[in-house]
């Protein structure tokens, strides 16, 4: 890695593409895993969908909109490795988990499995899902620092039983940001006949896809995080033989509607009432444009950023004195580090935005997340590296998480 000495420490210093994103030059934005940020080209294209919309929405809505879906649909599928008959466009993943779990019938004896590195939200759907239906929640303990991705591996299956019906597992821990071992997981599981809800939300665009490959049942994934999509766009992926049990979360005209053309499937989640598609009709234009800014496309774009993660943890770490919590083949575009104990102020709760958090923002200038993770007294601190980011940015912060360390 290159030596920091002669890095200028401001509370930017951009990248050659960070002029393609409208976020605020005076802020080091190191925290586009929480809800990603849209880059210009992409907004104006959204925009000129909903003006188009907004010329006449009869026509938009009723006559147009199917096949646009369709379109977007197809190109998307292109992008995953997915088959566009399985894929419906969705607001998020807490919606798509959501979908899965109030569709299908639990009863009192079934296990529900997750980890210790749910999302929050999610881990309320399951917890929803059991109370509602009898059903057990059963957590497998993943540690954090974690030596390698046998012992996700491992910890899994060490919490799966005969009674166990589903397994809602992390492609990328939200938190966390560790790449679980999810083709492994889900093929032993399918293996065993259980079936499988893979919340995908950070993977699209950091990693390589080919969902239907990886063979879950259900698949749900962000396009407005690492694809850089419009906020509202996201997918639900659902193997054929599992569609006749999914149904969207608002039933509207699909559920009796007597068209042979389509699958019911398509009929129903394609309209669940009115909202503004623009967000996913706007997924193609954010995949070719990102897709279009380095030589080698995507590949090269989502290795560069993984390449930035890893320097930046190096970095901060080496500043800091600690040891990173993971090998380098669990990191993705995200990296988290547990912050030694110091600096005066409550920890958060797991989830809560840390003092810390707000520190670094009014302060320094600086957007990340810190919360207290698992649990207080750990301080868990998580930061993004995309095309906007440049290595300088890390260093500024390892320097005020020194400063705030040592009051």
């Amino acid at each position: 890695m290159a030596s920091t000495d002669n890095f200028v420490a401001s509370p930017s210093a951009p990248a050659e593409f960070a002029h393609l994103w409208p976020l605020d030059p005076e802020v080091a934005f190191l925290n586009h895993g929480s809800f990603g940020a849209c880059p210009h080209a992409v907004l104006a294209a959204q925009q000129h969908c909903r003006d188009q919309m907004e010329r006449n929405p009869v026509k938009f809505l009723r006559r147009d909109l199917e096949a646009l879906l369709d379109a977007a649909r197809q190109e998307l599928a292109s992008f995953l490795g997915a088959d566009p008959r399985r894929l419906a466009f969705i607001p998020n993943t807490t919606t798509g988990v959501n979908t899965v779990l109030r569709s299908l019938a639990f009863k009192p004896g079934d296990e529900l499995l997750t980890t210790s590195h749910i999302y929050n939200a999610c881990r309320n759907a399951l917890e929803s899902a059991a109370q509602r239906s009898g059903a057990t929640v059963v957590v497998a303990p993943v540690p954090f620092p974690v030596g390698s991705p046998d012992v996700v591996f491992d910890a899994v299956f060490q919490k799966v039983t005969p009674r166990t019906r589903l397994a809602l597992l992390d492609h990328v821990t939200s938190l966390t940001g560790l790449l679980f071992p999810i083709e492994g997981l889900m093929h032993e599981l399918d293996r065993r006949g259980i079936d499988t809800l893979v919340d995908g939300a950070h993977a699209p665009g950091m990693l390589p896809l080919n969902v239907t490959a990886l063979g879950a049942s259900y698949y749900v994934g962000n396009c407005h995080k690492w694809l850089c999509a419009p906020k509202g766009a996201a997918f639900l992926h659902v193997r054929a033989d599992r569609q006749a049990d999914l149904r969207p979360l608002a039933l509207s005209h699909g559920a009796n509607s007597t068209r042979t053309d389509r699958s019911r499937f398509q009929l129903e989640f394609d309209w669940t009432g009115t909202n503004d598609p623009s967000a996913w009709l706007t997924v193609p234009v954010a995949i070719r444009s990102l897709g279009s800014l380095l030589p080698g496309g995507w590949p090269e774009l989502m290795a560069r950023n993984r390449t930035l993660a890893l320097e930046a943890r190096e970095l901060v770490c080496r500043e800091l004195g600690l040891t990173p919590p993971c090998p380098d083949e669990m990191v993705g575009s995200l990296s988290a580090i547990l912050l030694p104990e110091g600096g005066g102020s409550p920890i958060a709760a797991p989830f809560a935005h840390d003092p810390w958090q707000a520190t670094l923002y009014g302060r320094f200038k600086m957007e990340v997340l810190v919360t207290g993770w698992p649990s207080p007294p750990r301080r868990l601190l998580r930061f993004s590296a995309h095309l906007y980011n440049s290595l300088p940015q890390y260093l500024r912060l390892a320097r005020a998480l020194r400063e705030l360390l040592t009051r």
